[in-house]
């Protein structure tokens, strides 16, 4: 998350950019060491079922049979892994681009929309993982932090619409789907009142630590290769976390209130509050075009319909969540 906020800040501010960069070292090791680490998991637990060990579906998720019972995994490693491999192979994809098209800055390029894609998929293992893990402590910090990461990449990948002409904001409904869906799938996975709020809470934490950093280490690095910063730069704020929306913490209270009435009706409410805040917030920070009362209009209606539906999906993911039963593959 760091390097994504680094890498895509160094594009506004200094310029296009290579592949061997230090953000994009940032970005590939953190997908290399969910990965190995993975893979570790998957070997060491494939290896104690054949020692006639039971797996706990406390450590990762539920057991899965791969390759036809070669190998038994956790899902959320299997589901974190896959993605981390993912990644790294569309990595080889991005490198490839850059050798035969040259430098790019934005975000819709089909191996950039493809990564932030798998960085989804690697954070959805993360947050079965963190969730399996619900009744420790640990399991439930890690939640607040793989949920909030997962409600800033998976928004990410809704750039590659930018050139389908639609009525509403695409970027506004793809991050009220998230942030909706998760928000109820962390009230119904872990069980406890104020679950939604305190995610909330974490992701205005994580947006507010990238608003500090990113700028400076874009700066920072910029001066430490010699390379100047663009001319006319005024002051603007940071790509990423502008893109978290500030009106989080209303939706989470929405769905705490309103969660026994119904998720889609919760969803649906929270999607209406962050619908209308978020296109006034990207107006604000000029990171959209000037919003008419037609986009407006037809955007917080849009984020009402994808917050009913995250709503409705929410719940039945947070109830997969805390499935501890065996499946098999």
């Amino acid at each position: 998350m760091i390097g994504a906020s680094w890498d895509v800040q160094w594009h506004i501010d200094v310029g296009p950019d290579t592949f061997f960069t230090l953000p994009h070292l940032f970005i590939y090791a953190g997908a290399a060491i969910a990965g190995i680490a993975s893979l570790v998991v998957v070997l060491a637990v494939t290896a104690a079922q054949r020692r006639g060990e039971t797996p706990d579906p406390s450590d990762g998720g539920v057991p899965v049979r791969v390759f036809g019972g070669t190998f038994t995994a956790p899902l959320g490693y299997l589901v974190a892994g896959l993605g981390a491999a993912a990644f790294l192979l569309y990595g080889l994809i991005d490198l490839w681009w850059h050798t035969v098209y040259g430098f790019d800055a934005v975000l819709n390029s089909p191996p950039h929309v493809a990564l932030f894609t798998t960085n989804s998929i690697t954070m959805i293992g993360a947050v079965i993982i963190a969730a399996a893990a619900r009744e420790q402590r640990w399991g439930r910090i890690a939640m607040a932090i793989s949920v909030p990461v997962l409600m800033t990449f998976f928004p990410i990948t809704a750039n590659a619409f930018q050139g389908v002409p639609l009525p509403f904001d695409t970027i506004v409904a793809a991050t009220v789907l998230i942030i909706v869906l998760m928000l109820v799938v962390t009230r119904v996975a872990i069980g406890r009142p104020g679950a939604a709020l305190g995610t909330a809470a974490a992701l205005l934490a994580m947006q507010a630590i990238l608003w500090v950093f990113t700028p400076w280490a874009t700066e920072t690095y910029a001066a430490a290769v010699g390379l100047p910063l663009r001319d006319g730069l005024g002051g603007e704020p940071s790509l990423i976390p502008a893109g978290i929306p500030l009106a989080g913490l209303v939706a989470a209270a929405a769905i705490e209130l309103l969660l026994k009435r119904g998720p889609a009706l919760a969803g649906g409410i929270a999607g209406l509050v962050l619908g209308l805040t978020f296109v006034l917030q990207r107006d604000w920070l000029g990171f959209a075009p000037p919003v008419t009362a037609l986009t407006l209009i037809a955007t917080t209606i849009a984020g009402g319909l994808f917050g009913l539906l995250g709503g409705y999906l929410g719940a039945r993911f947070g109830a997969m969540l805390r499935i501890r039963e065996k499946v098999a593959a």
